[in-house]
């Protein structure tokens, strides 16, 4: 990567993610045994000079292993990497099964970066996961580590959306701290003639959970030997990460004579190393003229052209760049490679710190992704910014049941359970993140078209919920979800809503088949919610109405779910906090063994065995002395840490309630803990 065109990661990624870390992170791991789990990150094996900094712990890779790694229960995803299938496309310009979209993206700093999410709003909660088809967990540093393992978080939100994510590996330029040791460290063969390395990144993978590794060699100096021998290191991680189901993508830096020289193209220097890896990020320098021949290269290898991401830097103006995406995408003719984005966490790194709440983070980002317009069925022409929306089509994996929802976003003001705030703290978890709408916001009406957002000011479990306001004055049909959801006798949709101002007629919308061809509506059929309808139940809690209609007349499959909005003179506010279709009940079973790990005043590390069955995830509350439940936190993994907790109400031991969540947001019994004080 051109060092001239990127933030220098030494010590720039710190400074511009510090806001987003809750004070533990910022702070030294202190003594005792309980200390707060970060994400984790290693040298290839030999450490700069001198001593890491506050709150750094240089670790060889080479020396790690699963069995001791006191962190691994808190960092290994606990979501498969779920299969998806795409619909037809929303508009007339996206493509199936052209160019695909890669994101380089750092959550946080190398160090300090929490394994389970922390006690801020403040975050990059990637959301549009149905036009992505790979994510690099991005990152590493001189000073710190080179090689970064995914968080869980990360991993468990991608996954839930069927997108594989890849840990990092990025030997720095020598001007950036880089040293060619840590190059010969890396490729170094034993005495049998393979790299035990190469070995150890695929365990890595395996035991965390993710799917493989994203190489960017730019430490230069090499020679043709040690082009060589990065080149075998490449080809016998690929052979062995392919055995796991991983996959290598390798960056456009390195070439084939062992020195660094950014190609921008596809040629004869980085050939060997695009066919030893999966797929190849091709750097920024890249022209029309590049771009075209390495396609037509790539596909006279049998790779095809898709297999190469153009680097385009969005790093320091986001959806503002100036990008030649006739080059890559153009419109009325094949694609001709697919496309690699760089940082697209501008959109909450630009944002000054006094407009950071989560409202502004999301106008940005569905700006990034949905174009101009914010409504991928209706993209913009003359938008400069031609949006992943545009270009590619969107994925789902809602293929089963059950099935719900209550778009929670993965961060949030407060938390809310039924309708009710059991906790007043900002907080983000990404693996809390439920699979969202693909189509944000695809709106169709005669009359003036509403505001449709995410809004964290109230909702009915999580964070957030759906707010949809404006004038309405004409009935409103918002696409939520694409589908392939089978139909029994015995199937209902539950919807849960409140109305904050303006009287709604509400019709859940189901279409049993595909829309006639791309850009058009699904071919809905409309099922009143109220009480009228003999289909139609509901309940109110907390102000909160859930609606359960079962699908008389309807069979086969659902391929789409919406809502349609009617209502009378005068503006509207709408909110949908949840949706889910089902034919049965299973109550979650309980966890057991659940136990306090370690202990350090009031920091405490917990851990239990995971519940049978399928898990959501689990929530852990404080049981005080006068009877209410304090929320602490919810994670996917059996493990948990808690932080800076202090007696109250004179109680001589804090006893916490744990509890397994299922895919319907019912919860087990609980487990309690009791840690005396």
């Amino acid at each position: 990567m051109n060092p001239t065109r990127r933030t220098v990661l030494v010590a720039a990624t710190a400074a511009a993610l510090a806001p987003a870390l809750p004070e533990v992170a910022a702070a030294a791991p202190r003594s005792g045994a309980a200390t707060p789990p970060y994400a984790s990150y290693w040298y290839p094996d030999s450490f700069p000079a001198g001593s890491p900094g506050p709150g750094v712990t240089w670790r060889s890779l080479r020396n790690w292993r699963a069995a001791d790694d006191a962190d691994l229960a808190f960092n290994a995803a606990s979501v498969p990497l779920a299969p998806r299938f795409t619909p037809t496309p929303a508009n007339t310009t996206a493509r199936t099964g052209q160019a695909r979209v890669q994101a380089l993206v750092s959550f946080g700093p190398t160090s300090a970066n929490p394994s389970q999410g922390a006690a801020t709003a403040d975050h990059y909660a990637l959301t549009h996961w149905s036009y992505l088809d790979e994510l690099v967990f991005w990152g590493g540093s001189a000073g710190e580590g080179l090689i970064l393992a995914p968080n869980a978080p990360v991993v468990d939100a991608a996954h839930r959306h069927g997108v594989p994510v890849l840990g990092n590996v990025f030997l720095p330029p020598v001007a950036y701290g880089g040293q060619l040791q840590w190059t010969r460290d890396l490729v170094r063969k034993d005495a049998s003639g393979h790299c035990p390395l190469a070995d150890r990144l695929v365990a890595v993978a395996a035991a965390y959970g993710f799917d493989g590794w994203f190489v960017n060699a730019e430490t230069g100096g090499g020679n043709t030997a040690l082009g060589s021998a990065m080149l075998g290191f490449v080809q016998e991680l690929k052979t062995l990460a392919a055995a796991r189901g991983q996959r290598v993508t390798w960056y456009d830096a390195m070439t084939v004579n062992g020195t660094v020289s950014w190609q921008g193209a596809l040629n004869s220097q980085n050939e060997a190393f695009f066919q030893a890896a999966d797929d190849m990020f091709v750097d920024f320098r890249w022209s029309a003229g590049t771009l075209a021949a390495s396609g037509t290269r790539a596909d006279r290898l049998g790779r095809g052209r898709y297999a190469l991401w153009a680097g385009v830097d969005v790093e320091s103006n986001g959806s503002g760049t100036p990008v030649d995406w006739d080059a890559m995408v153009p419109a009325g003719k094949t694609h001709t490679t697919s496309i690699g984005f760089y940082r697209p966490e501008w959109t909450r790194n630009h944002l000054p710190a006094d407009r950071r709440a989560p409202e502004d983070f999301h106008a940005a980002d569905d700006r990034f992704w949905s174009g101009r317009s914010l409504d991928p069925s209706r993209p913009d022409p003359a938008d400069p910014w031609r949006a992943p929306a545009v270009s590619v089509a969107d994925r789902s994996t809602v293929t089963s049941l059950p099935f719900a929802s209550v778009f929670n976003t993965g961060h949030g003001l407060r938390w809310y359970e039924e309708g009710a705030v059991t906790s007043d703290r900002p907080w983000n978890h990404l693996g809390l993140q439920d699979r969202l709408p693909a189509r944000r916001w695809v709106v169709r009406t005669s009359g003036q078209r509403p505001a449709v957002s995410f809004d964290f000011a109230d909702a009915w479990r999580g964070g957030n919920s759906v707010l949809v306001a404006g004038a309405l004055d004409g009935p409103a049909e918002v696409d939520l979800y694409a589908t392939r959801l089978p139909i029994a006798v015995n199937t209902v949709v539950e919807l849960t809503y409140r109305g904050e101002a303006g009287k709604v007629n509400v019709e859940l919308a189901v279409a049993t088949g595909e829309p006639t061809t791309a850009g058009t509506a699904p071919p809905y059929t409309y099922l009143p919610v109220n009480p009228d309808n003999e289909a139609c139940r509901v309940k109110t809690v907390n102000g909160w109405q859930t609606a359960r209609l079962a699908l008389t007349g309807l069979s086969g499959t659902v391929h789409a779910l919406g809502v349609r909005l009617t209502a009378g003179a005068g503006p509207v506010r709408w909110r949908l906090g949840g949706i889910a279709v089902r034919d049965t009940v299973t109550t979650p079973s309980a966890p057991s063994g659940a136990r306090v790990t370690a202990a350090n005043g009031g920091d405490l590390r917990l851990a239990w065995h995971a519940a049978p069955g399928t898990v959501r995830h689990y929530t852990l509350h404080r049981l005080l002395p006068d009877g209410t439940r304090r929320f602490l936190g919810a994670t996917g993994q059996c493990a948990f840490f808690a932080a800076a907790l202090e007696p109250e109400q004179q109680e001589k031991a804090a006893r916490f309630e744990l509890r397994a969540v299922g895919e319907l947001y019912n919860a087990s019994a609980p487990v309690t803990v009791t840690h005396p004080w």
